[in-house]
């Protein structure tokens, strides 16, 4: 069953989800992208289509790229194998870690060389040697970023700042190895989408807040998805004897947990709340929201 088929009653509409302009966003990245040799994408392992930065596939052209899909503990893993694959397929690298947990953390700086490895080699067959490989590191909220940057930038990296001849602006490098230096930069994030199966995806990861959404459509929408890929987590986790309509799962989840009114009834906004924690938390365990093949 495709997305588009168990989204239960998402609105249609542009959701503006990050203050700013579209052309503005766009100027600041192609600006940054003009100063690196290398791109790393910090994506949610959960969600590797919906996490990607729409600008970036524009913009990057030929520039090498390094994906990085974070938080893999929390996704599926045969789901992120598979999407290992498809990036390898489409001549892209790519790496699952868990920048919490430390899977493959040690792997990074190797992924890298290999990513840059094209860059390097053009440079030693032009006589070009000791020149540093120029990186930086996107990513939308809440995918790890700012511990991405903490884990390569050791407390032995220096800060080397405005480098002459690199830049004039105030942009600042950190010194992560003698080979690469890193682009300190804010992430540039797109401002709007119109595909509310992406913003789903994004609210139900906690890359954007539930409050973009109705929030009884996002619950329904993930009780849906998981209900079609993850039955038995769903039962597992509530307690549930049967997966039937969503109205009526939200009800028996709000019994089996004590969601109730004074009186007996349901507090529904209670067990979306509930619902919706548990997803961002994987407390349902380890799930993928898309696959390779949508």
């Amino acid at each position: 069953m495709k997305n588009n088929e168990i989204q239960g009653g998402l609105h249609k509409s542009v959701i503006n989800w990050f203050p700013g302009h579209m052309a503005k966003a766009k100027k600041e990245l192609m600006q940054k992208l003009k100063l690196v040799d290398l791109v790393i994408e910090l994506r949610d392992a959960r969600i590797p289509f919906s996490s990607q930065n729409p600008l970036l596939k524009e913009l990057i052209g030929n520039k090498p790229r390094l994906i990085i899909l974070s938080k893999s503990l929390m996704a599926d893993q045969n789901i992120t194998k598979k999407f290992i694959d498809y990036f390898n397929s489409e001549n892209i690298l790519a790496l699952d870690v868990d920048l919490v947990n430390g899977k493959n953390v040690s792997l990074i700086k190797n992924y890298i060389t290999k990513a840059a490895s094209e860059i390097i080699n053009k440079r030693v067959a032009k006589g070009i040697i000791n020149k540093e490989v120029k990186i930086m590191v996107v990513g939308i909220p809440n995918v790890g970023k700012s511990t991405f940057i903490n884990k390569l930038a050791s407390k032995r990296s220096l800060n080397v700042g405005n480098r002459p001849g690199v830049t004039k602006s105030t942009n600042v490098w950190i010194k992560i190895t003698n080979e690469y230096l890193l682009l300190d930069t804010p992430g540039i994030l797109w401002p709007k989408f119109e595909s509310e199966d992406v913003a789903a995806k994004l609210a139900l990861c906690g890359a954007i807040k539930d409050e973009l959404l109705p929030i009884q459509d996002l619950t329904i929408y993930g009780i849906n998805y998981l209900k079609e890929y993850y039955p038995q987590a769903l039962k597992d986790r509530y307690n549930l004897t049967n997966l039937g309509d969503p109205l009526q799962i939200i009800e028996e989840i709000g019994k089996n947990r004590g969601a109730l009114r004074r009186g007996g009834e349901i507090d529904l906004d209670k067990v979306y709340k509930l619902f919706l924690q548990d997803v961002k938390n994987a407390k349902l365990g380890a799930i993928s929201y898309e696959r390779p093949s949508e």
